[in-house]
């Protein structure tokens, strides 16, 4: 088994992917971050543990171990933009998203090392995430893969003014039905706790993109968590809040068995 991910097979037709928890950086890298890129800003904090209901509902899950700063599992491996209008990071970062180096002056990675790193860190990723998802199409009819982030509330590098607290990203309705998001849109904001937004600032990565082909009934639905709905962000590292994140956890549990039984229907 690759130390790149941990993974668990589950029985529904479910993917969890959870790219951006990780973080492991190898010391020879670490030492080469600046110390505002040493505290690894831009991880997807404990989105892992908010999944954790995974194993008893059923899902499949996958989680990086390693630092988003070491290679971008969301970006594709020649560091094409994601959005023709709206340049993105590339697969091995060199700013973290408050615009300060990840680097210390000339030791950015060269050609060579980012293409070291993708073959270590990233084509493992990918080739178990493909192959979960054409397991379970085959055995089911159809797969329904869930790309969970999170991502501070206010990132003044990143977007203007403060994000809702559900951003679903089905890449402007390429990777999944605008009916099945609407449902699961309309389904947070009946509850009246939280805010949601469908394809806003963030529409779904690179991730969402290559994986979601519903005409091949495999569906992708990227869901970017505002952090304060589950943790206090205000710390560099930010910390739970089990009774938070236990509400959180419950919201979007049922989000994701709704999605299924729609698909089991209609898929």
């Amino acid at each position: 088994m690759s130390d790149v991910y941990t993974f668990e097979r589950g029985h529904l037709p479910l993917l969890i992917s959870v790219p951006h928890a990780g973080t492991q950086v190898p010391q020879a890298i670490f030492r080469r971050f600046t110390s505002a890129a040493q505290a690894l800003p831009d991880t997807d904090w404990h989105v892992d543990k908010l999944y954790a209901f995974a194993r008893e509902l059923g899902a499949s899950m996958i989680v990086a171990n390693y630092s988003r700063y070491i290679v971008d599992l969301n970006r594709s491996r020649d560091s094409r933009p994601l959005y023709t209008s709206d340049p993105t990071s590339p697969v091995c970062p060199t700013h973290t998203f408050g615009g300060e180096p990840i680097y210390g002056t000339g030791e950015e990675p060269a050609a060579d090392e980012i293409t070291e790193r993708i073959v270590e860190y990233w084509e493992p990723y990918h080739s178990r995430l493909a192959a979960e998802l054409e397991r379970l199409r085959a055995e089911h009819g159809f797969a329904l893969l869930w790309d969970a982030h999170s991502v501070g509330s206010e990132v003044p590098g990143l977007f203007a003014g403060v994000l809702p607290e559900f951003n679903f990203g089905t890449r402007d309705d390429r990777s999944c039905p605008r009916a099945l998001a609407e449902l699961l849109l309309e389904r947070v904001t009946r509850e009246g706790k939280y805010g949601a937004v469908l394809n806003g600032r963030f529409k779904g990565g690179y991730i969402t993109h290559s994986y979601g082909h519903p005409a091949r009934r495999c569906y992708a639905i990227q869901l970017e968590l505002a952090r304060r709905v589950y943790m206090d962000e205000r710390p560099s590292t930010p910390v739970l809040d089990p009774s938070k994140l236990e509400s959180a956890a419950r919201t979007i549990r049922g989000l994701l068995e709704c999605a299924l039984s729609r698909l089991s229907v209609d898929g």
